[in-house]
Formats: C-alpha cells, sequence, structure tokens
C-alpha cells in the first residue's frame, strides 16, 4: 500500500468480494487524505463496538449496532470503493494500533468482534468461500457419523434453545473440529464432544472462524509493530508518523470550540450550571478553585477551555478567573501573570489559535502530579473519593455500585455514561466522549424537563 499525496487510487482488481480475512495490503494507492479520513471512520465504528460491549448490549442488539455503524461510516460515496475503503482502514489501523501491548490488545478484540457481527451478516454462501479461504482444520461428517451422533446433538440443540428439526438435514450442516478450536462454543456448553473433537453447527461455525481470524491479525500485528519501530517511523517522520501516532488517542466527535447549542452563559449564573450540568472532571476543578483560589497549570487549561466552549465569554472570563486568584495572588500578580493565558486559549495572544477544549480521551491521558486537580476522576481518584464526589453529585445506591464496576474495568467514560443517567433519570445512547457533549445534553434535558412543566 503506497501513500500519494493528491493521485487517483487504483483499484485492486483482484480484491474479492464481501468480507476481507485482510491477509496482505492492498496494491492500491492511497491519497494522504484518504489515509487518515478512512481510518476515522473504522476508528469510530470500532469505539461504536466497545462502547456497546462495554454497556453489556446483547448480541442481537449488538449485530444491529454493528449494521447501523458500517453503514452510516465505512460506505463510500462510490460504492465501487467499499472493499478498497474497508482494506485500506484496516491496514491503516493496524499500524496505528500496532504500537503497544495494550493498544494491539484493543485492536485485536474489536476487530475480531467486527469480524464476528459482519460474518454472521454474510450469506451462507459467502460464509463456505470464507471458511475455504481460511483453510480450516474441520471435515465434514459422514451420514454414518451423522446417525450415530444425532441424539446427543438433538440433546446439545435443545439445551440451547436451538430448533431441533434443524438437526433433520443433510449432514452437511454440521462439522467435525478440534475442540480447541471452537474454546467459547466449548466454555458455553454449546457443542458436543466426542473423543477431542467439537460437532460444531453451521449457526455455530462463526466461533471457529473468529478464532482464526484473531490469530491471523494477532500475528500481524506483531509483524507490523517490528517494521514499525524499524523502518517506518524514521522514514515516515515528516508525514505518516505524526498521523498515525495522534489517531489512537483522537477525538472524533464534534468540535466544541465555540458554543453552538447554547450560546452564553453569565457569570451569575456558572455556580448553578456547575451544579446542575458540570461533569464530575469539570466540577471538581470548579469546586477546588472556589475553596482554594487558585488551579496549576493543568486545571486553569481543562476547566478554561472547558467554559469557554460552553459559552463563557473572553470579558467573564477574565473576571472569573482574576476575582478568584485575587483572593490569593493579588489583582497585580494576576494580570502580569495569568491574564495573559486566558486571552491565548481564546486566540487573543500568540499565535491566535483558537484552542479547543479537551476531550475524555486526552483529560483520561493526562498525569497530574500531587496538587493537581485536573484529569479524570474516574480514573485517578481512589474508589472511596469517587463515592464521596459521586454523593455529592447526587449519586447513589446500585447506580454508584453500577459506576464503580465499570471503573474498575477502565471503562472511565462509560462510568462517567452512568453518571450522567442517574442524574438525568435518562438514557445516553451515544455515550459521553466530551465535557462539553455533557454539559450540552444536560442543559437540553433539564430545559425540555422546564418547558413540560411550565
Amino acid at each position: 500500500m503506497e501513500i500519494v499525496r493528491s493521485q487517483r487510487k487504483v483499484a485492486d482488481a483482484a480484491a474479492p468480494p464481501g468480507l476481507s480475512l485482510y491477509r496482505s495490503a492492498p496494491a492500491v494507492e492511497v491519497r494522504l487524505e484518504d489515509f487518515e479520513l478512512y481510518s476515522i471512520h473504522r476508528l469510530r465504528v470500532l469505539q461504536g463496538i466497545s462502547d456497546g460491549l462495554s454497556r453489556g448490549k446483547k448480541p442481537e442488539e449488538m449485530e444491529k449496532l454493528v449494521k447501523e455503524l458500517w453503514r452510516t461510516h465505512m460506505r463510500h460515496q462510490d460504492p465501487s470503493e467499499d472493499m478498497n475503503k474497508d482494506i485500506i482502514s484496516h491496514f491503516v489501523l493496524r499500524l496505528v494500533y500496532c504500537r503497544t501491548e495494550e493498544l494491539r490488545k484493543w485492536f485485536l478484540s474489536m476487530e475480531t468482534a467486527l469480524f464476528r457481527y459482519r460474518f454472521r451478516l454474510e450469506s451462507p454462501e459467502s460464509q463456505r468461500t470464507l471458511m475455504s479461504e481460511f483453510q480450516l482444520p474441520y471435515k465434514s461428517i459422514s451420514h454414518a457419523e451423522f446417525e450415530a451422533v444425532k441424539d446427543k446433538l438433538n440433546q446439545v440443540a435443545r439445551s440451547t434453545g436451538q430448533l431441533s428439526n434443524a438437526l433433520i438435514s443433510i449432514n452437511l450442516c454440521y462439522m467435525q473440529a478440534p475442540f480447541e478450536e471452537v474454546p467459547d462454543l466449548v466454555a458455553n456448553r454449546r457443542v458436543f464432544l466426542l473423543k477431542g473433537f467439537a460437532y460444531v453447527a453451521m449457526t455455530q461455525v462463526v466461533s471457529l472462524v473468529s478464532t482464526h481470524f484473531r490469530s491471523i491479525v494477532s500475528k500481524a500485528l506483531v509483524l507490523t509493530n517490528r517494521k514499525w519501530t524499524s523502518t517506518i517511523r524514521d522514514k515516515e517522520k515528516n508525514r505518516l508518523t505524526p498521523i498515525v501516532e495522534a489517531l489512537s488517542t483522537s477525538y472524533l466527535g464534534p468540535d466544541y470550540s465555540q458554543p453552538k447549542d447554547f450560546s452564553e452563559i453569565s457569570l451569575k449564573d456558572i455556580d448553578r450550571l456547575a451544579n446542575s450540568s458540570f461533569p464530575l472532571c469539570m466540577r471538581h476543578l470548579f469546586d477546588k478553585l472556589r475553596e482554594n483560589h487558585h488551579l496549576k497549570h493543568g486545571g486553569r487549561m481543562q476547566l478554561g477551555l472547558f467554559l469557554k466552549g460552553v459559552g463563557l465569554r473572553l470579558e467573564d472570563a477574565l473576571l472569573f478567573w482574576k476575582s478568584e486568584f485575587s483572593q490569593k495572588v493579588g489583582p497585580e500578580k494576576f494580570d502580569k501573570e495569568y491574564a495573559y493565558s486566558i486571552r491565548h486559549n481564546y486566540g487573543k495572544e500568540g499565535k491566535r489559535t483558537d484552542y479547543t477544549p479537551y476531550s475524555c480521551q486526552k483529560i483520561i491521558s493526562s498525569t497530574p502530579s500531587v496538587g493537581d486537580h485536573h484529569g479524570c476522576p474516574y480514573r485517578h481518584f481512589s474508589e472511596e473519593n469517587l463515592r464521596a464526589a459521586l454523593g455529592k453529585m447526587g449519586v447513589g445506591g446500585r447506580s454508584v455500585d453500577d459506576i464503580l464496576d465499570k471503573v474498575r474495568n477502565r471503562h472511565y467514560q462509560i462510568a462517567c455514561t452512568l453518571t450522567f443517567e442517574a442524574i438525568h433519570a435518562a438514557s445516553c445512547d451515544t455515550g459521553i466522549n466530551h465535557p462539553n457533549q455533557y454539559f450540552d445534553a444536560s442543559q437540553k434535558i433539564l430545559q425540555n424537563k422546564s418547558q413540560t412543566t411550565s
């Protein structure tokens, strides 16, 4: 796969239709813009799958979710380019996520889940074609073998809720595979075992295929990592490397550099809004600012850009920060040492850059030191402190236990989403990915409730 700056892509005539096994990079030329855009689109699909699995969606719900995610993000405006977009985006993200063990683990799990659900959506003919490409260690059972174990297969089918009349069919509906090839089916007692072999129905073959797909991608990620560290990273340090290194932590949602739904907030309303609509990370910073009349640089950046994004004008921002800091450092020192950075965040000093509020991913990845209050409370707070903070926000009972369970499994954004849902008594199916998204969604709900009761 060669990356070019603006040449037309050459379609891979040999590319197979339908679902790809991603055995080798496609022989296509990829524009630099598509290199990044395709990977972002696929990343949205993988993150949607991750959120769905973390929220405990049922298999049928996940199948529907994956179908919708793929339709929304991975369809090309030219249908003939759909396969190219699929394969290119996979290989780009393979490069992005090969770089650390943690990244490899996440990518491998999400790509395997994506493959599993896409395979289930394929036609039986396409499924058989893919199985032949895998060269799987299975064999179709003979009629005599089928008759010998038919009663046992019926028992398994009844115990797992499958229709027994599905077994009154030709023996090609079942295959024999080494039991270690279908560990999830064995663990859930969904197959009949005999002499080290599992009898797998065609409706269950996705388990067998997914195991081999995972093995292929796992080995490929290790090889890609070696190539990345030995040649690609340095060779492409001025072109691809910055894109690759940024993609794994990129925020893919709306731009909150300017308020959209709620144009302005005033100083007189800021305490009320903090109590009703600030996410925990910003609520904590706001409370510490009121308590200590000071925040270190990381806290000032995180809270200041958030306030800018929710509609605090520059003039009010200067008054807000000065009223707090002056109580500790005095007005003259504030004007000399802190006012510039506030104007800078609003694009009025220095490079005149209009800085964007921090996303959840950026906040979670930060590493606050002693005396700092920025970062993600769900990641950085002790369990005791997190319980107390949630209680202060009005979250209690079973909701706290559910939130802490997500925190223990490092699903920090899901924990924040559950907090939002507990406080507002409303679902948030999209999940919380940005503090300013939390604020906007909260304000919409509160305003709707206010209009309903008035």
